[in-house]
């Protein structure tokens, strides 16, 4: 063990690296289910939004697949990888794997669509949280031509 000129302990890069990597205790990494009977062919992601937003975008989609909710945030299923060329707008935040983070239990399934699929489609939510969060959809932004 190296110490300083002040009798302290002199941790060099390794050991922060060590550190870093190092047992965590996080709680368990909780996913929002697919509901018995449906099938997500596509594997699942999700798209959080604070719940205040979640009660102005539900009703300006054309369809909704599977929504869930807690008192803080609704989340809504989409198809693996909708990420993909997409800037989701602040506040909403995209969780890969539909994982919940810091959330201490499952939130419930507040609407459930008809059929076998989960998911709501991704540019129709895209859409909508550009509406209320008043961002105006990537592709629709001006260029910046410097380079």
């Amino acid at each position: 063990m190296t110490t300083s000129a002040h009798g302290g302990r002199v941790l060099n890069l390794d050991t922060l690296a060590r550190l870093r990597r190092g047992p965590r205790t996080p709680g368990p990494a909780l996913r929002l289910p697919v509901p018995d009977g449906m099938t997500a062919p596509l594997g699942c992601d999700a798209v959080a939004v604070p719940a205040r937003l979640g009660r102005l975008v539900m009703p300006r989609l054309p369809r909704a697949g599977c929504v869930y909710a807690d008192a803080t945030h609704w989340w809504w299923l989409v198809p693996a990888d909708s990420d993909h060329a997409l800037e989701w707008p602040a506040p909403a935040r995209y969780a890969t794997g539909a994982v919940v983070p810091d959330a201490p239990e499952i939130p419930e399934l507040i609407h459930r669509p008809n059929g076998k699929l989960p998911y709501t489609p991704p540019i129709p939510l895209y859409l909508a949280l550009c509406r209320v969060t008043e961002t105006a959809p990537a592709w629709s932004r001006p260029v910046n031509a410097q380079g």
